[in-house]
């Protein structure tokens, strides 16, 4: 079970959307997912069409980690009702809530045995060592509080998202500067799973000049494809639907960029695990 949290000290990026991007793509190849909307905004439970019925919130679910059960919590994405799968055991994309009522761990203050409580969340899923799950995807809140470090703690990754702008370089760089000092103090096996360069505008002297700048400073860090700017991700996401079952080209060219970076993220990320671990 690979978790990876999708994380940025800037809001407004596209961090969602990158989420939603990448399920959308582990649904298209067959990979059993969860996703964990861990922002009390809960912008990804919306898009990926949950209709909550009695099940538990993943803020409830923290907040008496060592008793929730998280397989019983879940809730199947509305998306698995549009896509078309060849006959054979049906695909897996689940999702644990998000609410406002997670905010109350979103403090600067959290200690270790509070920081543990998703990863508690996520060793009682997994407790016969038969995870249902090859892939776990966390949208985390655009800071570095404390449900960002509970993901952190429980994530072996963390993808970066960015856009091509000063301020959001900037934030990158901040954001791998705490993923280093988290490492050393609470989670040795976290690395960065790389950096996604997100909301590309194709023309833009600023947005070419600052991708420039990106490849100088982070290196293959840098992952590939980049993410252009669309302008019918708003409607796609506003119809809860899974971009590689919208019609059109545009969705099209979408779905096989973010097929790449799923690959990228899985299997590149999992070369540099190994070389940070040696």
């Amino acid at each position: 079970m690979q978790v990876v949290s999708i994380s940025s000290l800037k809001g407004g990026v596209g961090k969602t959307s990158v989420t939603l991007g990448l399920a959308s793509a582990a649904l298209a190849a067959g990979i059993p997912t969860l996703v964990i909307d861990l922002d009390p905004h809960a912008d990804a439970t919306t898009g990926l069409g949950v209709a909550a019925r009695d099940q538990l919130d993943i803020g409830q679910m923290i907040k008496n980690a060592r008793k929730a059960d998280l397989g019983a919590n879940v809730v199947p994405s509305g998306w698995l009702a549009a896509h078309q799968h060849d006959a054979g055991p049906a695909p897996t994309l689940d999702v644990a809530m998000g609410s406002a009522f997670s905010g109350i761990y979103d403090r600067p203050d959290l200690g270790k045995r509070d920081l543990r409580r998703l990863s508690t969340v996520l060793g009682n899923a997994d407790r016969d060592g038969t995870a249902p799950y090859q892939l776990v995807l966390i949208d985390c809140p655009p800071s570095l509080n404390g449900l960002t470090r509970m993901a952190w703690t429980a994530s072996s990754r963390v993808l970066l998202v960015a856009e091509p702008g000063l301020f959001s370089v900037a934030g990158t760089q901040r954001t791998l500067r705490a993923i280093e000092l988290f490492r050393t103090e609470f989670a040795p096996s976290l690395v960065p799973a790389g950096i996604v360069a997100n909301r590309v505008r194709t023309g833009s002297n600023e947005h070419a000049y600052r991708l420039g700048e990106m490849k100088t400073m982070f290196g293959d860090l840098l992952l590939s494809p980049t993410i252009p700017e669309q302008a019918n991700w708003q409607q796609i996401q506003g119809a809860a639907h899974p971009v590689h079952q919208w019609p059109g080209d545009s969705a099209k060219n979408a779905s096989a960029l973010f097929d790449r970076l799923l690959d990228s993220v899985l299997n590149q990320s999992a070369t540099r695990s190994r070389l940070y671990r040696g």
